[in-house]
């Protein structure tokens, strides 16, 4: 059985994958980093990684727990959260180096899947934009305090110039990072030491620092909800691993550096992050003790300000240090938070509307969500979004780390990390269930509902939950949701072309496509949107290409059928898709609705947790937002069920393309299979063919040949009359005479009998003679037309009486039918040429005529004329046939093309025609025709040519 037909890629779709396969700008968003790639050293790659630290949101956040939980609490829940943070962030910096993914391709193969992960990609690309949001308004804070520019215009100056740095990806943050990372080290260290050199008793103030709880004692619900917030900073592990993907592979030779680069850049940020953070409550707690109100004690540049002033005893010259200490610090990691987005992004929307229109797009869009944010004032409510954005992350983190280190270890997934869509399904219960379940319960913990107990230690119901439901979940399916094909390539150590983009990859980043029927990249795949994952349902063993091939395409014929099945219960008084579409309409309903009620959410509590509001204005607010919620939820609803029709009106339109397709594949199958075929029996009946023009000469040859048999037909039909009567006289002369001869020699002869006989013998040698005339002439018209067509030299011949020779071969053709044939033109019109050809062509254009332009029993006028001007002979051939339809007008030429297959036709007729009368005659042809009234084929000759 042959493969199926492959399926075609278009140079739009081509030109299109190619570009975004270059890595210039995309530093392979959506795919392993390759080792070809990975060429900077370990203490490089460290350097870039650790650059993100010098963020001032963790600052911020230490200042706004030791104001809200005092020293105590605030120091323990930072303790804490950093240990939780460094054990969670070691196997995720280890798996992601060793296998040098980035943290959405590292959660795809850790127990998530392929659609499933999706879900972390919209976390962890929350986790960038809100920090780039606090960051950036850190930023705008100091271009305030500094060049008095409103915070308004200064969200969109910090947003807008972090873009031209991380437009270029790693190889420019590299360099700012390594350029700025000793400048910004020593501007952190210089305040802490002069503060402390300059007034040690401002450290005894800080342990001592109550704070807005009114103890700087420890208190369990207080530690519990100071570490809630602590550790959502849990996910700043991915943007470490986003750059520890570039670590080269680890060697005998550099095994240390490269384990010290895995652990100080990967979950070792944790340490300076929670000295930081430590850092900030210290300094909020001495800017407080220097006239700063609570409102403002928690803001980095009014931190750095007071630090400074210990350094520089010019008020202004510490004011300007302060400034460009907080613009280096945001711009080192907002380039993060940005670079993380862009990357988070690019996955999310690839997997889910299979377009990648690069990352440089994703760039701008976390930028644009991230200032929308700043405008809302997302730094007045920076506690609440963080303890609210911790529980999901963690749970995350949790599943994902439970995955690595326990069922991984104890065999219940694959040992390695596989994050290509051909191998993967596209949800695995074990990390996507447990995640939900999760953080679930943490958020129902932490909005109050198990009581104030489980709400101070949401983080931790998240993390526990999370770290234990995944083996158990990976248990109880027995891991058989992991991996969904396996992959052919696993032994491959050469690279490999990737079919659709024609670029070359190592073989970590391909896979086999079966409709392809080719090697495919990892990025192309993700962007194919016709290929319905048919290699999924292939059984996963290592099949061969072939055979994966043949199911794949038997898989795509039937997803029409399967996806038009559905319940028949209700067939007959409901929609069979009713269920799946009020399915979708509620998941995405749901979605925006929960979307919208978050966003007015963060509004109602950016402005109730104002002390100064009062009781009337805060109903007033709540009753509000609540009118503005349900015109929204109108709203929601009756967009979202457009956008559910609209799709299924996509994937309808999509089934319909995808079942012509196969379609015309089958139909161009038959064809090149009918096509082989007829060459095949060419190549049997003319066995010295070898190209297009060895060919065409047999195949006109063979014509030749044809018209010679009907020739010999044309002999035997036309020659029986005349001798038959011949033989007739012949005889009766013969039996007359010799009854005759008897009477005379029986001397009974009478002079009557001698007058008969003397009459019949006359009649008789009349008629013989006249019919052997008669069969001579035809055998010689047919002797000069046979030799014509058998020989290709080229002789004078009188145009009409050569016509009318070749009307008289076609006799028994055309005797059978009741059309009339008339001649038309000079009859002393005398050509030198090749007769033929011209006997060859009209004997096509005939039989053409008989064949396609009447129906049997039909009667019709075929008129063949010629004229002769001062430039050229004009051969016009017109029949009153059925016509040609005008589709078929400009084809009737071409070889092999007939409307009568398997009913006589072999379509090379006209073809024969075309080539003996434009190489052959070196004329021209064409041809007019309407359907209904006939058609008309109009010969031209040069005079100089005949």
């Amino acid at each position: 059985m042959p493969l199926p037909a492959t399926t075609k890629i278009v140079k739009d779709r081509r030109d299109y994958n190619t570009w975004i396969a270059t890595e210039t700008l995309e530093d392979y968003a959506l795919r392993f980093a390759p080792k070809s790639f990975r060429k900077w050293s370990e203490i490089l790659v460290a350097n870039t990684a650790s650059g993100g630290l010098s963020f001032l949101a963790l600052e911020a956040i230490g200042g706004s727990l030791v104001i809200s939980y005092g020293f105590a609490n605030s120091f323990w829940a930072i303790i804490v959260a950093g240990i939780i943070i460094f054990l969670t962030g070691l196997p995720i910096a280890y798996y992601a180096a060793k296998y040098s993914v980035d943290i959405d391709l590292l959660t795809r193969g850790a127990g998530f899947g392929y659609i499933g992960s999706t879900i972390t990609s919209l976390i962890y690309a929350s986790f960038t934009f809100l920090f780039f949001a606090l960051e950036a308004a850190i930023m705008a804070q100091a271009l305030e305090l500094y060049f008095h520019l409103p915070l308004s215009i200064g969200y969109i100056v910090c947003s807008l110039v972090i873009i031209p740095f991380v437009f270029f990806g790693v190889t420019l943050i590299n360099q700012l990072q390594l350029w700025s990372q000793s400048v910004w080290f020593t501007l952190m260290l210089l305040p802490y030491a002069c503060i402390i050199y300059k007034e040690p008793e401002a450290l005894s103030n800080w342990v001592h620092f109550a704070g807005e709880a009114g103890s700087a004692g420890f208190d369990p619900l207080l530690f519990g909800a100071a570490t809630t917030v602590a550790v959502s900073l849990i996910a700043q592990i991915g943007e470490q691993v986003d750059y520890l993907r570039f670590l080269p592979d680890q060697q005998e030779t550099s095994k240390r550096k490269w384990w010290l680069a895995v652990v100080v850049a990967g979950p070792g940020w944790v340490l300076t992050g929670c000295a930081k953070q430590l850092g900030g409550a210290f300094l909020a707690s001495l800017a407080i003790a220097h006239g700063v109100s609570l409102s403002k004690a928690n803001e980095p540049t009014q931190m750095y300000w007071i630090g400074f002033e210990y350094v520089f005893s010019n008020p202004d010259v510490g004011l300007a240090v302060t400034i460009f200490f907080v613009i280096l610090s945001q711009i080192k990691i907002n380039v993060t938070n940005a670079y993380a987005g862009s990357l988070a992004w690019s996955n999310f929307f690839s997997r889910l509307t299979h377009s990648h229109p690069g990352r440089v797009v994703w760039l701008v869009f976390n930028v644009a969500i991230a200032l929308l944010l700043m405008e809302l004032g997302v730094f007045s409510t920076l506690e609440a979004v963080l303890g609210l954005y911790s529980n999901v992350a963690i749970a995350w983190v949790g599943a994902l780390v439970a995955d690595l280190v326990v069922n991984k270890p104890l065999g219940l997934s694959p040992p390695y990390i596989e994050f290509k869509r051909a191998h993967l399904h596209d949800y695995n219960p074990v990390g996507l269930g447990s995640m939900l379940i999760a953080s679930l319960v943490a958020m129902a913990a932490f909005m109050g509902v198990f009581g104030i107990g489980a709400k101070a230690f949401a983080s931790f119901i998240a993390l526990g939950l999370a770290f234990v439901l995944a083996p158990a979940i990976a248990f109880l399916t027995k891991g058989k949701y992991y991996i969904a094909r396996t992959d052919i390539y696993s032994e491959t150590t050469h690279p490999l072309n990737c079919c659709i983009c024609e670029q070359e990859y190592e073989p970590q980043d391909m896979a086999f496509c079966p409709i392809y029927q080719d090697s495919i990249c990892s990025l192309c795949c993700t962007l194919d949107a016709c290929c319905h994952d048919a290699c999924k349902a292939i059984a996963p063993s290592k099949s061969s290409p072939a055979s994966e091939a043949q199911t794949a395409t038997h898989i795509i014929s039937q997803t029409t059928t399967q996806t038009s099945k559905g319940s028949r219960l209700f067939q007959s008084k409901l929609s069979p898709h009713l269920g799946a579409r009020l399915l979708r309409y509620l998941a995405l309903f749901l979605s925006l609705s929960g979307l919208v009620g978050s966003s007015l959410g963060l509004v109602y509590y950016q402005h109730v947790a104002v002390p100064q509001i009062s009781i009337i204005a805060a109903q007033q607010l709540t009753a509000t937002l609540i009118e503005v919620y349900a015109v929204f939820l109108v709203l929601i609803g009756i967009g979202a069920w457009w956008l559910v029709l609209t799709q299924e009106s996509r994937e309808l339109a999509q089934e319909e393309l995808d079942e012509r397709n196969l379609q015309l594949q089958q139909e161009v199958q038959e064809r090149n299979l009918a096509e082989a075929q007829l060459q095949e029996k060419a190549k049997q009946l003319e066995q010295t063919l070898h190209n297009l023009q060895q060919a065409e000469a047999q195949l006109i040859q063979t014509e030749k040949m044809a018209a010679l048999g009907g020739l010999v037909a044309g002999i035997a039909h036309e020659i029986n009359t005349p001798i038959g009567v011949g033989v007739t006289a012949a005889s009766l002369l013969m039996e007359k005479t010799i009854a005759f001869s008897e009477r005379f020699k029986g001397g009974t002869m009478k002079r009557s009998d001698l007058e008969k006989f003397l009459d019949l013998a006359q009649q008789s040698s009349r008629m013989t003679l006249s019919n052997l005339e008669r069969a001579a002439e035809l055998i010689h018209s047919f002797k000069q037309v046979a030799v014509d067509q058998s020989s290709e030299s080229k002789r004078g011949f009188n145009l009409k009486d050569y016509l009318e020779e070749i009307l008289l071969q076609l006799s028994p053709k055309l005797k059978v039918t009741k059309h009339q044939v008339e001649v038309r033109g000079d009859r002393h019109l005398t050509l030198t040429s090749y007769p033929g050809a011209f006997s060859q062509i009209v004997t096509n254009l005939i039989m053409n005529s008989l064949l396609h332009a009447y129906e049997p029993g039909e009667a019709g006028q075929i008129i063949l004329s010629f004229e002769q001007t001062k430039e050229q002979v004009i051969f016009e051939y017109t029949d009153d046939g059925s016509g040609i339809a005008p589709e078929n007008l400009s084809k009737i030429f071409e070889p092999f093309f007939t409307t009568k297959r398997g009913q006589g036709g072999s379509g090379l007729g006209l073809h024969i025609v075309y080539n003996l009368v434009t190489r052959k005659l070196k004329g021209t042809i064409q041809c007019e025709s309407r359907l209904g009234t006939g058609t008309k084929f109009v010969i031209k000759l040069l005079n100089t040519e005949v």
